[in-house]
């Protein structure tokens, strides 16, 4: 049975330009937990938007993050240079399965640990009291009092944690990250942008891998690289420059989104941060509800049914690529009830979001960011509790992408800020 099927005439068409995706989640949830899309190129797939029914996909045992089981991939039905290949050609544990998928996370897992990232706590304090400085004289010298939160703090602070974490120099971070955002982020790119992104990032990435070789420290990628070079059949080259490149995609982007997210949700939702400085709530609440609310991912690639499957009575056939609705599952009123729509720091049962993923390939950096985001949230409010949006919430231009949940830009005026 041919897995790359025209799509349903029904098929909802993905703007490549993105936007903010909740208008459109809740149209289409309301049809069904799982629908059919046309990615850009004109490629048919599937995006599960139910709570439930997302839970129940992503541990799937006849689902799988190898692109080998789909054969629109492999047999030139999807051309070689379509964009989005770069979900599914990267080598690494995000792309691998079973026993594969378990030797790649060994790899990385224990520097993760909420043992290990508890070690980074004065460190990742340190780093925001510094990048908080920096806001603050940005916004003392602009004309208007405004200053991007997002230039000033919400990027820099996690791109330098990851960055330290894998050893990379500070001449790099700039460079990585806008190749990052341009290959793995913005979807509204060309063939030819992404496979020239894609080239110098995997140029610079081993770039990093050969300095780290010729002098090893105490790094992620050093150690990476003592197991390569100690036992390459635990990780070849391929994969060692696709893990370097997960943990600097996944190890920034979606942190920056995550404390983005929820600036923006705390300005424009004054009540509910009332509710966190007069105790409350906790600032770990407001990372759960940022996370279920305004995921910092909206629709993920990619992962392949290994043979037909059904969820919540829709039929998916084997080998189509599916995308993971985590913006549309945060505000499932069939499993968050009524309000889901509503912004609220002390709902129960916000931590059962699935914004981290579930099953095998849960994030493994997931209280890394959860530790960067409640540092950053708690000392930026506490050092200026009337921070607020210098435009309108409405104003802000969104990410251009369906795949990052932000927006571009957070110009924010500080106002009075209180003793330190």
């Amino acid at each position: 049975m041919p897995s790359h099927r025209p799509a349903a005439a029904s098929a909802h068409v993905v703007d490549p330009a993105g936007g903010c995706p909740h208008a459109l989640n809740a149209e289409l949830r309301a049809r069904g937990s799982v629908a059919d899309i046309v990615l850009p190129g004109d490629v048919p797939a599937v995006v599960v938007l139910g709570h439930d029914a997302l839970k129940e996909f992503l541990s799937h045992p006849d689902v799988a993050k190898d692109s080998r089981h789909c054969p629109a991939l492999n047999d030139g039905t999807i051309p070689a240079d379509w964009p989005l290949r770069v979900f599914a050609n990267a080598q690494g544990m995000h792309t691998a399965d079973g026993a594969d998928h378990r030797r790649l996370r060994s790899l990385v897992g224990n520097a993760f640990t909420a043992r290990q990232v508890e070690r980074l706590r004065p460190r990742i304090e340190e780093l925001t009291a510094g990048f908080l400085d920096d806001l603050g004289r940005a916004a003392a010298n602009a004309p208007d009092g405004v200053a991007d939160l997002r230039t000033h703090l919400a990027l820099p602070l996690p791109l330098s944690v990851i960055c330290e974490l894998l050893g990379v120099d500070p001449e790099h971070r700039g460079r990585l990250h806008d190749l990052t955002y341009t290959v793995v982020i913005a979807t509204d790119t060309t063939p030819a942008e992404v496979m020239a992104a894609v080239h110098e990032l995997v140029e610079l990435l081993r770039t990093i891998a050969a300095t780290r070789r010729a002098a090893p420290g105490d790094d992620l990628t050093s150690a990476l690289i003592a197991a390569r070079d100690s036992d390459g059949g635990r990780l070849s080259e391929a994969e060692l420059i696709g893990t370097m490149r997960l943990m600097l995609v996944a190890g920034h982007e979606t942190t920056l989104n995550l404390v983005t997210n929820a600036v923006r949700a705390l300005c424009t939702h004054r009540d509910q941060l009332d509710a966190v400085l007069d105790g409350g709530a906790t600032w770990a609440d407001v990372v759960d509800e940022t996370l279920r609310w305004d995921s910092p991912v909206s629709w993920f690639p990619f992962r392949y049914p290994t043979q037909d499957i059904t969820l919540d009575g829709t039929l998916i056939r084997q080998g189509t690529p599916v995308l993971a609705g985590y913006t549309a599952a945060g505000r499932d009123e069939a499993f968050h009830g009524p309000e889901a729509d509503r912004f609220d720091v002390t709902r129960p049962g916000a931590a059962r979001h699935l914004s981290f993923g579930h099953g095998a390939h849960y994030c493994v950096g997931a209280p890394l960011a959860r530790l960067q985001a409640t540092i950053a949230l708690e000392r930026l409010f506490t050092r200026y509790p009337d921070l607020d949006l210098a435009v309108p919430e409405a104003d802000l231009p969104h990410q251009r992408s369906f795949i990052g949940n932000s927006v571009r830009t957070l110009p924010v005026r500080l106002l009075g800020a209180a003793p330190r």
